[in-house]
C-alpha cells in the first residue's frame, strides 16, 4: 500500500463517517428545524448515482463507501419527514 494509497483510505473515512453525528443527534434531540430534505434529497441521489458508477466499474471501495453514506442520508431524510411531522 502506497502513501497515495493511505491517503485515499483516510479521506474515504472520514467522509463516509461525516453523517453519523447527524443521524446521532437528530435520533436524540428529534430536532429538524435545521436540516434542509431538498439538500439531503438532493445528496442522496448524488449518492446513489456513485454507488451505481462503483457497482458498473467494479470498484467495492467506492461501493462500500457510497453505500454507507446513502443509508446514513437516508435516514436523516426520514426522520426530517417523521419528526416534523410529529410537531404538526
Amino acid at each position: 500500500m502506497t502513501n497515495i494509497d493511505l491517503l485515499g483510505l483516510v479521506a474515504t473515512g472520514f467522509t463516509t463517517t461525516s453523517f453519523v453525528p447527524q443521524v446521532w443527534v437528530t435520533w436524540k434531540t428529534k430536532d429538524v428545524s435545521g436540516i434542509s430534505l431538498p439538500t439531503y434529497l438532493i445528496i442522496t441521489i448524488g449518492l446513489f448515482l456513485w454507488l451505481v458508477y462503483g457497482i458498473l466499474k467494479g470498484d467495492l471501495p467506492l461501493m462500500i463507501a457510497n453505500s454507507v453514506m446513502v443509508i446514513l442520508t437516508t435516514i436523516i431524510s426520514v426522520m426530517k419527514i417523521l419528526y416534523s411531522e410529529e410537531k404538526k
